[in-house]
């Protein structure tokens, strides 16, 4: 038998990739749709273009480090891109992917080089993968980060052919005197809070449920949001990396330590949670919750969803998307920078030490297996 590539043996045609549910032409295709939208993002430190099998930054400038650190981050955007599938709205959800990732990279006090997304779907439709990236770039280039790479995975059999979800990664690079993190952190510090501009990305299976049980839909006008059910819960997730970099500079002195301490992305888990990931052991902050006014959708998810207060809490970032921990001659400074980034930000409350307070509410600690410091949350959210 000769080893012919053209011959089929038996009645039925030869197996393909195409047969099989692999089109890499619509690969192709997206590849040339996102090209002008990934290369806005470059700036001059990236080296070649895009396509290549890695993506390469100069690193030179690092030499100026006296000990550079390089920091990194990972995740997605959870169960939210079911919402941009139902819609068919796709060029949001990348925002909110950077802002999961580079976010997290400056919480301390690193500034991203470079990021890469990878998306997975049962096909490729060209057109909707090129709005993704889109979506990805264009909160890349907002936060001057280049999209260094990325990978369009077609999944057939895995996922349905409407079905996608992406990740992405992060690196950035902070001078290691200058590490923000509990260590820091000292009783006196004041809590700065940056508003969130909705839901972000986190939480949307229990909104999800909430939403599906009450039976509404997507395209419902709700009047306490001044818009569609679908329009809120689709809202991009703010993005703060260059407003807390802009804090930094502002307040940076090589002659004195930082005046900012520490940084707390508000995701998964809440605020109190996430709060208590920074702070150090023996020391709580205490969270005032009717020191800003909680956004209708928090308040809409309660009570659609008859939700008790300390799961929302628990679940929700209840709009408050970012957290400064600040030395206590450095508030008004930071609250400036943010208000004048268009950032609603506000004293949320104050760390002190553990044994000189009793506790107020509920006492968070011990979360995200991190053996740190407690965040007491009380008082009662103010609605509109």
């Amino acid at each position: 038998m000769t080893d012919d590539p053209n011959r089929s043996d038996g009645p039925y045609p030869g197996a393909t990739y195409a047969a099989a549910g692999v089109d890499t032409a619509a690969g192709d295709q997206a590849v040339a749709l996102m090209r002008a939208s990934v290369a806005a993002t470059m700036n001059p430190a990236v080296v070649g273009g895009v396509g290549g099998f890695a993506g390469l930054v100069d690193v030179t400038d690092l030499r100026d480090y006296r000990r550079p650190l390089l920091a990194t981050s990972t995740d997605g955007v959870g169960t939210k891109v079911a919402v941009a599938q139902a819609l068919g709205i796709h060029d949001t959800i990348g925002q909110d992917l950077v802002g999961m990732v580079v976010d997290d990279i400056v919480v301390v006090g690193a500034r991203p080089l470079l990021m890469t997304d990878y998306i997975a779907c049962g096909h490729v439709v060209p057109e909707r993968v090129a709005d993704i990236v889109r979506g990805v770039a264009q909160a890349c280039a907002a936060v001057d980060t280049p999209l260094l790479g990325g990978e369009t995975a077609e999944h057939p059999g895995l996922m349905r052919p409407d079905e996608y979800d992406l990740a992405g990664a992060a690196t950035g690079v902070v001078e290691a005197d200058r590490l923000l993190g509990a260590d820091r952190v000292s009783a006196g510090d004041v809590l700065v809070a940056m508003g969130s501009s909705g839901l972000h990305s986190n939480g949307y299976s229990l909104v999800r449920h909430v939403v599906a049980r009450a039976g509404w839909g997507l395209e419902r006008h709700v009047p306490e949001l001044g818009r569609t059910l679908g329009e809120e819960l689709l809202e991009p997730t703010r993005l703060y990396a260059r407003v807390c970099l802009a804090m930094l500079d502002t307040l940076s002195s090589a002659a004195a330590p930082p005046t900012i301490h520490a940084l707390s992305h508000v995701t998964g888990g809440g605020l109190a949670a996430n709060l208590a990931r920074v702070l150090p052991p023996g020391l709580v902050a205490q969270v005032d919750r009717s020191s800003w006014l909680l956004p209708p959708v928090f308040s809409l998810v309660r009570s659609l969803g008859q939700v008790p207060w300390e799961d929302l809490e628990a679940t929700l970032n209840m709009g408050v998307g970012m957290v400064a921990v600040v030395d206590a001659r450095g508030v008004d400074a930071v609250v400036t920078v943010a208000q004048g980034a268009g950032i609603p930000a506000w004293v949320l409350g104050e760390v002190s030490e553990a044994a000189d307070r009793q506790v107020l509410g509920r006492l968070v600690a011990g979360t995200k297996g991190v053996d740190g410091g407690a965040v007491d949350i009380h008082g009662s959210y103010v609605t509109g």
